[in-house]
């Protein structure tokens, strides 16, 4: 039986026992492809007729009989010619093969089992057979395949080849680890993924809503929503203007010579949101802010100094995502960045980066992300198309940044291909509650900006000196960073970012004015509190405010009324009983205190 580190090539021979599967239970079903991915494979299908979770189970007992057959995985490097006989009925193939043919790439086929165009002798039945355009990478025979450490997981739609424009394919995910032990860990931990989905956990806590009417991709935040961004967007600005930062605002629209500027234009065209005026000219919803800042600085010529130039702005950029890509808060159409821009000397390159990577550095732990990982992503030389810029300009950028790394003593590991089509980045990787690696915050260093913008300062001789411009984005895509922490935390803020705090729940019509009075109370120690004084049952009430994961809940009945006090429950503790009026809020107002001064 194979490792886990060797499992790709188990995963790989799966998913062509899958396409087994289906063929035996669809004959004209259409192959698309089938990959290896993280934690298991799957493969497309253009199938006769629709397929539901419910038959995953028939097709895993298919694979698992074929598995028991004990087949061979062999290979065959073929003609086009050849390959066009074999998959002459399968149009998703012969388009791959066109393409393959079109850039002179080697064609290879695999067999499972007997080959199609093995005929036995007379007398001889075949045994299962099946054969795939593939590049390769199987076990040698099915035996090798542990038949109780894979599942078929789910069903899918995708379109063929990534594009709407293209067939719209039946896509099956499998899972495959190397002991039944992994892959039942593995499940459980897809269970605990779903109960923390921000898609279902959002709507329940009354965060955002999407509505079919404005369109998918543009999320709508609630009143307790945007208390929670507006939260996390004041303690990023906060720690912003202690380093010299100052807010500026920009337009959401711009003509399109902007972008032909900076080099977006040619590079994100097609995912741009475009507008033609009465006029005839043409204008486009940013999807970025950075040329923006830099018509800020360029308003005006400035001494060195008067260097750095810092500005920050959280605003809306927007995208043309395909429908069949956006997911959540995670891919979205309408993104809030949290967006600076600094411009400064050379000089000041690393001041400048260090004071946004303590910024960094403060803002998560104050969400609960104790330890970074750093990355350092470069440009790949080996495609300089997709990068704008000298060779000569990168070196130097890239060699600023790795100095930086080195001097900050961060273990860092490098990317290349992973850089800005405009320089290279330090990016920050958070490890959430189940272990998940998300790239959150990014500082990205570019010299080729000021360049097209001819951006520069007056230098101690009078001489136009070329400026430097520094990215950075705490948060990056608000939307994006709030699926990850409402996962993180499973909907469970800590009080101090709760959207409310604490819920006074009234037992009956009796003891409201008291409720009240409470609430006055709490609100005056800055405590976020709701009163819920509908006429329902308290155990009601109690079940309610338990599903929104409030931290404190205050339960008041007659008794509490008359010695001015509230039963307290605590979230994740449970009843914690009686307490004076007086004595709650002070706990309350420390707990708060404690939690503000942890944030700085």
């Amino acid at each position: 039986m194979l490792e886990v580190s060797h499992l790709d090539p188990v995963r790989h021979s799966l998913a062509h026992l899958l396409a087994m599967a289906v063929l035996k239970k669809f004959p004209k079903a259409q192959l698309g492809i089938g990959p290896v991915i993280e934690h298991g494979f799957y493969y497309d299908f253009k199938l006769p007729q629709a397929i539901k979770d419910e038959d995953l189970p028939e097709l895993e007992a298919t694979m698992r009989g074929i598995i028991a057959q004990k087949l061979d995985f062999t290979g065959e490097d073929v003609t086009v010619q050849k390959a066009h006989a074999l998959f002459k009925t399968q149009p998703f193939k012969l388009d791959l093969i066109k393409e393959f043919a079109k850039e002179s790439k080697q064609l290879t086929i695999y067999h499972t089992g007997i080959s199609t165009t093995y005929n036995p002798p007379a007398g001889e039945q075949p045994t299962t057979s099946f054969t795939d355009l593939c590049r390769g990478g199987h076990v040698k025979n099915t035996s090798e395949i542990n038949p109780d450490a894979f599942k078929l997981d789910r069903i899918a739609g995708a379109y063929w080849r990534g594009d709407e424009k293209n067939p719209q394919l039946t896509r099956i995910y499998g899972l495959a680890f190397g002991s039944r032990g992994e892959l039942e860990k593995h499940i459980a931990f897809l269970e605990e993924v779903k109960k923390r989905d921000h898609k279902k956990l959002g709507p329940v806590l009354d965060l955002f809503t999407f509505s079919e009417l404005v369109g998918p991709g543009l999320p709508l935040w609630t009143p307790k929503g945007t208390l929670l961004r507006d939260t996390l967007d004041n303690l990023v600005w906060q720690l912003r203007r202690e380093k010299g930062y100052e807010r500026v605002d920009i337009p959401h629209i711009t003509k399109k010579d902007l972008y032909e500027t900076s080099g977006h234009w040619d590079k994100f065209k097609d995912e741009l949101f475009r507008i033609t005026t009465r006029e005839g000219h043409q204008f486009a919803m940013k999807p970025m802010n950075c040329p923006h800042h830099t018509q800020i600085y360029a308003r005006k010529q400035w001494s060195y100094r008067e260097l750095p130039q810092r500005y920050a702005s959280t605003t809306k950029v927007y995208r043309d995502e395909q429908t069949g890509e956006l997911a959540g808060l995670s891919r979205v159409r309408a993104i809030t960045q949290d967006d600076a821009h600094v411009f400064c000397r050379e000089s000041h390159v690393k001041d400048e980066i260090r004071a946004i990577w303590d910024i960094v550095a403060r803002f998560y732990r104050a969400v609960g992300f104790e330890k970074l990982a750093i990355r350092l992503s470069l440009h790949d030389p080996a495609e300089p198309g997709k990068y704008l810029g000298s060779p000569a300009l990168w070196k130097k950028a890239e060699e600023t940044l790795r100095e930086l790394v080195r001097e900050q003593g961060a273990d860092a590991f490098e990317a290349r291909g992973e850089a800005a089509f405009y320089g290279p980045k330090i990016d920050f990787l958070a490890h959430d509650s189940l272990g998940r690696e998300w790239q959150v915050a990014t500082i990205q260093l570019d010299m080729n900006q000021p360049e097209r913008f001819d951006l520069y300062c007056i230098d101690e001789e009078g001489k136009k000196e070329r400026v430097v411009m520094i990215h950075a984005a705490i948060m990056g895509s608000i939307e994006r960073f709030l699926s990850i922490l409402i996962e993180h935390y499973a909907g469970a803020f800590p009080m101090w970012l709760a959207p409310v705090q604490a819920a006074i729940l009234p037992i009956n019509d009796k003891v409201v004015g008291y409720a009240e009075d409470v609430k006055k109370l709490l609100d005056e120690k800055g405590v976020r509190v709701s009163l819920d004084a509908r006429n329902e049952s308290i155990g009601k009430k109690i079940r309610e405010a338990e599903l929104q994961k409030i931290p404190y809940l205050l339960v008041i009945g007659g008794r509490e009324a008359e010695a001015r006090a509230v039963a307290v429950r605590a979230r994740g503790a449970g009843d914690q009983g009686a307490m004076p009026l007086d004595d709650l809020a002070r706990m309350l107002a420390r707990e708060l205190a404690a939690d503000i001064a942890a944030d700085k």
